[in-house]
């Protein structure tokens, strides 16, 4: 299996994360502190944001002119790039670690837009205040614990991301894919199967599955399960019980929804509401 970037960082000698979140669906944020080493990220899996948040300047991009850090320095390192960094000073930097589908899915969410025209450009040493502030409030996210605050964070970010204005061929209308978002808002509550879907955009369910993955960046099962979740996480802030909540946004009992909400946030749904109260 492909390596990803903290893989890499966990097997320099002075790289230690000292803080980190994990927010779900593949995406984690960590803080680390390193003062030397050698370094090559050789074709990671997933996508990797990070923020220089002191020091930097002992740290060179040796295979781009050897181009030294600072703070406030952003680099994106896309899935599957390859780079070598020499380090001989200490700093600090934050991660935001993303899979591509789902970094895909969560931009064509926010911007209503194909998932095909997210562009995910390789940098070294920018300014990017749209991602310098969503990042930095990732970083005082895991420093503090607070879920809450990197979940809105994220979602911010994800609003920031740059698109690609190519002509695309093939995928879903938009007309289309808000009918079938409207369907499945209105029968959250049931049991929605691929044929239901199909029907919907009058197509085959084999075409639609391939067109919907090509437009949404994942497949509508996981779709549909982020907006399970997302429609909880709305319930979870009022006093209904578990149980009505599962039964109301389509799981099978509450130990489903329960299994689903944490691998889809990290949390429980119970430590969800109790955040979410803390914070009212």
């Amino acid at each position: 299996m492909q390596q990803r970037v903290p893989d890499f960082l966990a097997q320099a000698p002075d790289a230690h994360a000292i803080a980190g979140l994990d927010l779900g669906r593949g995406f984690k944020v960590a803080i680390w502190e390193n003062s030397s080493g050698h370094i090559t990220y050789d074709g990671p899996r997933g996508h990797t944001f990070s923020l220089y948040l002191q020091g930097g300047s002992g740290t060179k991009r040796l295979d781009a002119g050897a181009v030294a850090g600072f703070p406030g320095a952003i680099c994106v390192m896309p899935e599957g790039h390859r780079s070598e960094w020499q380090i001989t000073a200490p700093f600090r930097f934050v991660h935001l670690y993303a899979p591509d589908d789902h970094l895909r899915a969560g931009f064509a969410r926010m911007t209503e837009q194909d998932a095909r025209r997210l562009s995910v450009q390789e940098a070294t040493f920018v300014m990017s205040p749209r991602l310098a502030v969503p990042l930095m409030q990732m970083a005082q996210a895991a420093t503090a614990g607070d879920i809450l605050l990197a979940d809105s964070a994220l979602i911010e970010m994800l609003g920031q991301l740059p698109d690609d204005t190519r002509p695309l061929h093939g995928g879903l209308a938009p007309r289309t894919l808000r009918h079938i978002d409207d369907w499945i808002a209105a029968h959250l509550d049931q049991t929605i199967r691929l044929a239901d879907l199909a029907r919907v955009a009058d197509l085959s369910e084999f075409h639609f599955h391939r067109m919907f993955r090509s437009t949404r960046g994942v497949s509508p099962h996981k779709w549909i399960t982020a907006r399970r979740v997302e429609f909880a996480k709305a319930r979870l802030a009022g006093t209904d019980s578990l149980c009505q909540i599962a039964q109301d946004c389509g799981f099978s009992c509450q130990s489903h929804l329960s299994r689903v909400f944490r691998s889809e946030t990290g949390l429980t749904p119970g430590a969800f509401r109790k955040l979410v109260r803390t914070h009212h």
